[in-house]
């Protein structure tokens, strides 16, 4: 033992118990960074309805000024904003000729809903996809929905009641067409928020829920994934 302490002073071995504590409590720190960093994220909702898709956030992640939408629909603990044509949502009958017309270039609408359940309970988990954002990730989609808003002084005026119990309609700027459909929109949504998803061509509502469930399956296999979905080359 002497011959061995000898080789290897004291000092060195107080050393190296000391890398080995640290190499002990690594795992733990790690751990405890990746629960930091999820504690950070917020959630985004990504909604089929059928041939449409709908884009949510919980209303305690809205801010100002898109938070204005959540005096129109009380009760609501999460909002679901789509784009729509004007002229297809407000026809009393949706018959060939209003569907035709719907292919050309003309207004939009912009139909928030408000839930008061989870988007799950509401349409049903097998139509809902969520997907983690970075707060920075969360004021850019705010931002861009809140551009695609018509508004008056910067302030939000409803335009009607939407068709469903706690949902209205808002002027909407951009025009619906057959090139610029509800999808395209969601499409664009997402791509604002940083994610690498594309929009040019995105007609259907299967173009867009199939990039959506490869963002979903990316981030699953990442659980600090963000960064890794970020914009690319895709558009």
């Amino acid at each position: 033992m002497k011959g061995l302490l000898t080789a290897f002073p004291l000092k060195n071995v107080s050393l190296l118990l000391t890398v080995l504590c640290l190499a002990m409590n690594a795992p733990n720190a790690h751990a405890a960074d990746l629960d930091s960093a999820a504690a950070s994220y917020e959630q985004v909702y990504v909604a089929r309805r059928g041939w449409h898709i709908d884009i949510g956030v919980s209303v305690t992640a809205l801010a100002p000024p898109l938070d204005q939408v959540v005096p129109n629909l009380p009760g609501a603990r999460h909002v679901f904003f789509g784009f729509a044509d004007k002229h297809y949502l407000l026809a009393g009958n949706h018959n060939a000729p209003v569907l035709l017309s719907a292919l050309w270039p003309g207004a939009g609408m912009m139909l928030a809903t408000g839930i008061a359940n989870s988007p799950p309970e509401a349409f049903g988990e097998k139509h809902v996809i969520a997907l983690r954002v970075t707060p920075q990730q969360m004021r850019d989609l705010q931002a861009f929905i809140w551009r695609s808003l018509r508004t008056q002084d910067k302030m939000l005026k409803v335009y009607q009641q939407g068709p469903y119990d706690g949902s209205v309609y808002f002027p909407a700027v951009r025009k619906y067409s057959a090139f610029h459909t509800c999808n395209t929109w969601g499409a664009e949504a997402l791509r604002a928020a940083g994610f690498q998803v594309r929009a040019k061509g995105v007609l259907f509502a299967w173009q867009l829920w199939t990039q959506a469930r490869r963002l979903r399956r990316s981030q699953q296999r990442s659980p600090g994934a963000g960064a890794s979905l970020l914009l690319g080359a895709a558009h």
